[in-house]
């Protein structure tokens, strides 16, 4: 006879299981335990924070074999999670996640949906996601400022297929024009009618060291979407080289750089930024106005 076990109880034992695996995690969830219990609210199809509140409550015996039977998958294939579920959760939202782009984990999103950077949104404005992958910082964009007209680009039609689900999902098919092209190429040359107040872009940045030295869920991820080139900071010059081509007078550039803030300020010493406090420091993103950028 199986002796019941309660939810509190099934997340310390899956957590143990993950915590002495050697895993990587970062790709939204930060440690084991976040992981344990992302993996049981999957299972009971409830949100990770309301499963907070059940864990006095039983678990079944058949949610525990399934629950189980991901941690065994997560372990042997050192997959983000992420991709095991199909799912990403970012600022309280539920993205559909697969291996056509990378997990969403921007930390431009924190920005959107603690809304600092409603100084620089005019009402009725237009922006930009570059790079948008998934479409997740576009749809979160589209939420929280309903009346911003929003454009988002990528150069991989597949990442792109994706982004149209989770729009289509959203119900905000009306609200994103999707565009696929190599940065600036994906948009028609700059005129009066696609020029933006806000540009967002989390492009590829990890140097060459960093990559070569990647857990195995970063590299389950695709390549393009991460590599930056030898310092990290190829695609981050072609942005910020026409930057300024695509922006209104009064727009801002917003760019995510992660921990490449020491590369960045020796390919770019004399650029004005504009650093953005975020949950990991305040040198991963940055806001450059339009009279500073080149």
């Amino acid at each position: 006879m199986n002796t019941p076990i309660t939810i509190d109880e099934a997340w310390e034992k899956l957590s143990n299981q993950l915590n002495h695996a050697e895993l990587f995690f970062g790709h939204g969830a930060v440690d084991a335990d976040s992981e344990a219990l992302w993996i049981l609210a999957h299972c009971l199809d409830v949100s990770p924070s309301s499963l907070l509140t059940k864990l006095e409550q039983s678990l079944p015996l058949t949610v525990l074999e399934k629950a189980s039977q991901l941690v065994t998958t997560r372990i042997y294939t050192r997959k983000p999670l992420a991709y095991l579920l199909g799912e990403a959760w970012l600022m309280g939202e539920v993205f559909d996640c697969d291996e056509r782009s990378i997990v969403p984990r921007s930390f431009i999103a924190e920005l959107i949906s603690n809304q600092i950077l409603d100084p620089w949104l005019p009402a009725a404005g237009r922006a930009l996601d570059l790079c948008t992958g998934n479409a997740s910082l576009a749809i979160l964009l589209a939420k929280y400022c309903p009346d911003l007209e929003i454009t988002a680009t990528d150069i991989d039609p597949k990442a792109l297929e994706l982004a149209r689900q989770n729009i289509a999902k959203f119900e905000l098919t009306d609200a994103i024009e999707l565009y696929c092209g190599d940065l600036w190429n994906a948009l028609n040359d700059p005129n009066d009618s696609n020029r933006f107040d806000l540009i967002l872009c989390n492009p590829p940045y990890v140097n060459s060291a960093t990559m070569s030295t990647l857990p195995p869920e970063y590299l389950a991820e695709p390549r393009h979407a991460l590599a930056g080139g030898l310092d990290g900071m190829d695609f981050i010059d072609q942005v910020l080289a026409r930057a300024k081509e695509y922006l209104t007078d009064r727009g801002v550039l917003v760019l995510e750089i992660g921990n490449e803030y020491e590369h960045f300020q020796r390919a770019f010493p004399d650029l004005v930024v504009l650093w953005l406090e975020v949950a990991a420091g305040n040198t991963q993103v940055g806001l450059i106005n339009y009279a500073d950028l080149p």
